[in-house]
């Protein structure tokens, strides 16, 4: 009889995000292996879309409970205990993945951070997406890496890599995308904020958010408007195709991003990641990118110049990537999982 595995996860498809896409992909991979899965989420889908395992949407009470008494083990990808609380009643192996931090959005740790921590010792173990997310949430947890999706990001021959630089992104604050276009501008313009002739470097920048007009705001303020594009957001074969003709990805993210698909997902399509140093970038980009300051404009600059002025650092770094890559094949991330879910029913 197939294990039975009750996959909770707060927002799935259609929503969109990192944990989604994770737990669309884990619970795939799990129901490939032939394990009978039941996903419990909060997230409502007006399209009915099927998946090869149960979707449960908004369950009842009722529901919860049956579920879990169902199950033959729990996964919790990220803490959700809304969905959870009823193991409380039912003794099963648990295994608890942890994509983000365990505090509030200002860093603090409040009432229901303290309870998520307390929530956690239940568990049979713990899986965190980075080392940073290890040290910082739980020392004790497994790390394995998030995987990205091979099958979609990969690099094109075809396709010229004629353009500098892509930001790939929501726009918001948090993304730094204000920070990309200030460092953007250095390199286009002289210390005194005139123009320089200069061999028509571009920025593009990928995405959508409330802070789009502010960023094209300081793109006409600081007189790059012929310089920076903004495609809007992308997808699937278009986003790829856009991906391949740069040769650099900006990723200087403000918050501290518990890992960042984004940098991999550049990678993959042959793209150099320079990241911020906060949370698990540094982690998701190993020895095939460069890393600067949070933050600081100067040390973006810094790195950008860096690698325009060392051929040789370039060609490195690209060397690195594909032993990177490997790491966070979906097959070798998957294994990982479930030899630690095989390893918890053994033991429990």
């Amino acid at each position: 009889m197939a294990l039975k595995i009750l996959f909770l996860t707060h927002k799935f498809y259609p929503d969109i995000g990192g944990i989604e896409t994770i737990s669309s992909l884990l619970a795939c991979s799990f129901a490939k292996k032939g394990y009978d899965v039941h996903l419990l989420t909060w997230s409502a889908d007006p399209t009915g879309k099927k998946f090869p395992f149960t979707v449960i949407r908004k369950p009842a009470l009722q529901k919860l409970f049956q579920e879990h008494a169902w199950a033959d083990m729990v996964f919790e990808n990220n803490l959700c205990i809304r969905l959870s609380w009823p193991g409380l009643f039912y003794k099963r192996p648990t295994i608890i993945g942890l994509h983000t931090w365990i505090s509030q959005v200002d860093g603090k740790v409040g009432w229901q951070d303290l309870f998520k921590y307390k929530w956690l010792k239940r568990a049979t173990g713990v899986i965190a997406c980075s080392d940073a997310v290890r040290r910082r949430c739980w020392p004790k947890a497994l790390v394995i890496g998030n995987p990205y999706q091979e099958e979609i990001f990969r690099v094109l021959t075809d396709i010229p890599r004629t353009l500098d630089f892509v930001f790939l992104g929501r726009l918001v604050s948090d993304k730094g995308g204000a920070l990309a276009i200030e460092a953007f501008h250095r390199l286009v313009c002289q210390e005194d904020g005139q123009k320089k002739e200069s061999n028509r470097r571009i920025l593009t920048i990928i995405g959508d958010g409330p802070e789009r007009g502010n960023l094209q705001g300081l793109v006409a303020k600081l007189g790059i408007k012929d310089n920076v594009v903004f495609t809007g957001a992308l997808g699937g074969e278009e986003l790829v195709n856009c991906l391949n003709q740069h040769k650099f990805l900006l990723v200087p993210s403000i918050w501290e991003e518990p890992f960042g698909i984004v940098a991999l997902e550049g990678m993959a399509c042959g793209c150099v990641p320079i990241v911020s140093n906060g949370g698990g970038l540094p982690d998701a980009v190993g020895n095939a990118g460069l890393v600067f300051k949070r933050g600081d404009v100067d040390s973006l600059v810094a790195a950008i110049q860096k690698i325009n002025n060392e051929p040789n650092l370039e060609q490195q770094l690209r060397n690195a990537a594909p032993a990177h890559l490997k790491k966070h094949k979906q097959s070798i991330v998957f294994e990982q999982y479930l030899d630690l879910l095989r390893k918890a029913v053994l033991s429990f």
